[in-house]
């Protein structure tokens, strides 16, 4: 196997990179901050910093007194250098979000849609018009558009979903081919969790497992506080589709006894509807969730529901032994929030009793947003990643703090 050798352009990249991860996760940080805690010598974060102050990328944001010396200069990521879009693909509408790089939304709207693959990608790029015209931002300076989908997302943002009828759908060319934002698209799911490990309920953990349930039932699975665990082609977390009964109710995706026909909103709604003899409909579920005295047949049903939620979160317990699992969506943090002992209580009764009196159930902080803010970060995760932007890259890595004349500062 070819094993190949670490250069100092990747040094330097990789620097640059903790740097940047650094600031945008931590905040308002000094230069001595930043070596303490990247590690990286004073001299280094020094001349680091001043080339992305002087690419614009950072910036100095006030002073912060110090013991018995000078006041230090804080610094941020700048969040006007760049503009990122993000996208949640649901059940019958889109929502698309604008935030700067200090994740402070600009702008957002959502369209309905009829669930065709074209309709969507369709609804997609007039929601990316439509919130760059609001807040002025020309699509150059803006580092992504992603977008969060239902379904596995293979290789180019190309889709598949039984549940949806999504076959093999080229969603990222459709949406490269009416726009010049560079496009990222992921399982909503993950999205979800990436929103939620960065700026929810997951932050401060390493092994996260973060669901998400509604009209569908996913999870991202986080083993190292960063990275997904995704399998060999990127379909793991599917756990929606995991055989909670067998050769039990039929599922959206054609096979019986998935747990989404069990705990999906749908399926939820049709058992309140059968229950309580109130006629079908999308109004139904969040009603009843939302009434303080429950009719007795509905609580029935929630209880069962509980049940077959805890029973799935056992399976994760056991499979993964997580250190916290967070519940979000649509219908989870809702249900989550009402019968959050319930679900503990059966996930108890199901997982074995070590990884489970290690693990945290609780949930998700982001609300409705999650999915789409979590897709804007998928170009802020390259940003960071890179160290710089991708076409910047070779620019940038190959700059010498010896180019630079003493004092020297660009105007930002």
């Amino acid at each position: 196997m070819e094993t190949r050798r670490t250069t100092v352009r990747d040094v330097r990249r990789a620097n640059r990179s903790s740097l940047l991860t650094d600031l945008f996760h931590g905040g308002l940080q000094s230069r001595q901050q930043l070596a303490a805690s990247t590690a990286l010598s004073q001299a280094s974060v020094s001349n680091l910093i001043g080339e992305m102050i002087e690419e614009g990328l950072v910036e100095e944001a006030g002073l912060v007194g110090s013991d018995g010396g000078r006041p230090r200069v804080l610094l941020r990521v700048r969040p006007g250098y760049r503009y990122v879009v993000g996208a949640d693909v649901g059940e019958t509408r889109v929502l698309v979000e604008l935030y700067d790089l200090e994740m402070t939304r600009l702008a957002a709207v959502t369209l309905q849609h009829d669930d065709g693959p074209e309709q969507v990608a369709g609804r997609l790029l007039s929601g990316l018009r439509t919130v760059l015209d609001e807040a002025g931002v020309a699509p150059r300076d803006v580092l992504g558009f992603g977008v969060g989908v239902p379904g596995v997302v293979g290789q180019d943002g190309v889709v598949d979903s039984q549940s949806t009828a999504w076959d093999a759908v080229p969603l990222g060319d459709m949406l490269r081919a009416g726009t010049e934002v560079p496009i990222f698209v992921e399982n909503g799911a993950k999205t979800h969790g990436q929103a939620e490990m960065w700026f929810g309920a997951g932050r401060g953990a390493r092994h996260v497992v973060v669901v998400m349930t509604g009209l569908g039932v996913g999870a991202a699975v986080v083993m190292d506080g960063r990275s997904y665990y995704r399998g060999a082609n990127s379909n793991a977390g599917e756990w929606g589709h995991t055989t909670l009964v067998y050769d039990g109710d039929e599922c959206r995706c054609g096979a019986r006894g998935c747990l989404e026909a069990y705990i999906g909103s749908d399926r939820i709604t049709r058992r309140l509807a059968d229950a309580t003899g109130e006629a079908y409909s999308k109004e139904l579920l969040p009603r009843l969730l939302a009434t303080a005295d429950l009719p007795p047949a509905a609580a029935r049903v929630f209880e069962h529901t509980a049940g077959y939620l805890g029973a799935g979160l056992a399976d994760l317990i056991n499979l993964f032994s997580p250190e916290r699992i967070v519940l979000g969506g649509v219908t989870g943090s809702v249900f989550g929030a009402r019968f959050l002992p319930e679900i503990r209580a059966a996930a108890a009764r199901h997982a074995l009793r070590r990884p489970y009196a290690q693990t945290t159930i609780t949930i998700c902080e982001l609300g409705v947003d999650a999915v789409a803010m979590g897709a804007a970060t998928l170009p802020i995760a390259q940003l960071l990643a890179e160290g710089a932007l991708p076409d910047q890259a070779e620019q940038v890595l190959a700059f010498t703090p010896r180019q630079r004349r003493p004092g020297e500062r660009t105007r930002r």
